[in-house]
């Protein structure tokens, strides 16, 4: 018709991309993959991309790498990535993705949950067998520290923002994050923590970050200071938050991940009044189930289209 804008030609649709699910197959991620406009394979058709799903597995994930020069992408079940790269598989030569950002909300509201059973004395009140004597400290107006400013550190100051929390984030960048009231680099981490009421562990285990948290550290914080780990128990010198806990260095610690992990049976923290501890039940598999079907088939679907990753892992920075 003359003068339409609509082309008549015919318009391309990408190619459908050669995906396997490793190490097994599951109907959620299968059905994400073709959700997302990609066509779920075996080893011997070729796959461009790869699913992994079991985040133990790395030595199986390399195995199979390496049976499979076709493939160019390789999505990850997780969020931290260390054990991959431990593993010596994140590299250049294909492109990576994992889970960052996917699972932020259940995360930050179970760090919310533990900074409040924390305050709130409840530790205590769960081995209570008696009446006891009140106490306990509101999060209201409070200052909060979140060290680490991905996904779960936006997703935790929405949260605390009806608690009208005072809230400083320290990252690597200290470009302005919206909730904060102010950033800090990492060098100044002392300076961050040193005025927190609760201190949010929320960032990525490298090399630069294990140990961050050490004797220094614990002892800048206030004494009524709570630390929250949502993170990866390496970011805690253990044996110094022992200490801190043991002699009052800290109001108390509310744990979702340790060092070592599992916590060994007997482990001083285990019988501490001032540790709450969850077994790393942040994102269970029934809650993140969902959000990494959401995040693999928006990947297929950016893959197909040659466009950037949600999630894409920066080799150089390993994660």
């Amino acid at each position: 018709m003359a003068g339409s804008s609509v082309s008549s030609a015919p318009v391309s649709s990408p190619a459908a991309p050669r995906v396997l699910v490793g190490p097994r197959p599951a109907r959620f991620a299968t059905d994400a993959v073709e959700a997302g406009g990609g066509r779920v394979v075996a080893a011997e058709e070729q796959p461009e991309a790869v699913v992994w799903l079991d985040p133990r597995d790395m030595a199986g994930l390399a195995s199979l790498l390496q049976e499979l020069p076709t493939v160019r992408w390789v999505q990850l079940p997780f969020a931290g990535v260390e054990r991959a790269v431990e593993a010596g598989l994140i590299d250049p030569a294909r492109r990576w993705s994992c889970a960052k950002g996917a699972y932020a909300e259940p995360v930050a509201e179970h760090a919310l949950a533990l900074a409040l059973g924390g305050l709130r004395r409840l530790p205590e009140r769960a081995r209570a067998s008696s009446w006891g004597e009140q106490g306990g400290i509101s999060l209201y107006d409070q200052p909060v520290c979140i060290v680490g400013g991905g996904g779960i550190a936006q997703a935790l100051l929405g949260l605390l923002a009806p608690f009208r929390a005072r809230a400083t984030v320290v990252r690597r960048r200290p470009d302005p994050v919206p909730g904060a009231e102010r950033v800090l680099r990492p060098d100044r981490l002392h300076d961050a923590v040193a005025d927190a009421l609760v201190v949010v562990l929320c960032l990525a285990l490298t090399p630069e970050t294990r140990g961050l948290v050490d004797e220094s550290v614990l002892r800048a914080m206030r004494p009524d200071a709570w630390l929250v780990n949502v993170a990866r128990g390496g970011h805690v010198v253990t044996d110094d938050l022992v200490r801190a806990l043991e002699e009052g260095w800290i109001g108390g610690a509310a744990l979702d991940v340790t060092d070592p992990e599992p916590l060994p049976e007997g482990h001083p923290l285990w019988q501490l009044p001032t540790c709450l501890i969850t077994p790393h039940t942040a994102d269970t598999w029934e809650m993140i189930r969902p959000l990494l079907a959401r995040r693999v088939q928006e990947n297929v679907a950016r893959f197909a289209r040659g466009e950037p990753l949600v999630g894409e892992v920066d080799p150089s920075a390993g994660y």
